[in-house]
């Protein structure tokens, strides 16, 4: 069965950058390269939401407007990994970060924490 984990969140303080991993594994590497990706966030009290995908061949991606122009998606299908490049953080970006296939299909793994404080 697939597993995803994350890794890479922290504590930082406002205008900082994070960089956030994503290992997916038992999962086939064909599997993987033709899945489409994404990143997901909940923040406390709030809903999981969609923050950033990627398409299978990394070549075309969306953004949530709340993360557009600060937020970059990446995947190296050689390693089944993804990466969320995060700069100009802002308090309202704190919450756990997942990654799942852009559908939401997966089993969701364990987040990374995110804090963003001065």
């Amino acid at each position: 069965q697939v597993q995803v984990v994350e890794s890479g969140g922290g504590l930082v303080q406002p205008g900082g950058s994070l960089r956030l991993s994503c290992a997916a594994s038992g999962i086939s590497d064909r599997i993987f390269r033709i899945t489409a990706m994404g990143w997901y966030r909940q923040a406390p009290g709030k809903q999981r939401e969609l923050v950033a995908t990627i398409s299978f061949g990394g070549t075309a991606t969306n953004f949530a407007d709340s993360v557009k122009g600060r937020f970059t998606i990446s995947r190296d299908n050689r390693k089944n990994t993804v990466y969320l490049q995060m700069n100009s953080l802002k308090p309202e970006d704190t919450a756990v970060y997942y990654c799942n296939a852009a559908d939401g299909t997966w089993p969701w793994g364990q987040g990374t924490q995110v804090t963003i404080s001065s």
